[in-house]
C-alpha cells in the first residue's frame, strides 16, 4: 500500500484514533539509532522542499497558524 493512501486513510480516522496511532508509530522510532532517524528527516525535508518547489502544497505563514491553533485550543 502507497503511503499516501495509508495517510489519506489515516487522517479520515477521529481524533482519538488518529493520537493512538502516532504514539503508535512514534514508538517504533525508539528502536532506531540517531543516524537512521536523522536520514528519514533528511528525506522529510528534501520531500517537503519539493512539494512546495513544484506547488504541490502551499506554504502558510507562521502568524495565520499560530491564530488558528490559538483558535483551536479556546474550543
Amino acid at each position: 500500500m502507497a503511503i499516501e493512501s495509508i495517510r489519506e486513510q489515516a487522517l479520515k480516522l477521529p481524533p482519538g484514533d488518529r493520537a493512538e496511532l502516532a504514539e503508535a508509530l512514534l514508538s517504533s522510532l525508539d528502536e532506531m539509532s540517531e543516524s537512521e532517524i536523522e536520514a528519514l528527516w533528511v528525506d522529510e525535508v528534501q520531500r517537503r522542499g519539493w512539494e512546495l518547489d513544484e506547488g504541490v502544497v502551499e506554504a502558510i505563514p507562521a502568524d495565520v497558524v499560530r491564530r488558528e491553533a490559538q483558535a483551536l485550543l479556546k474550543r
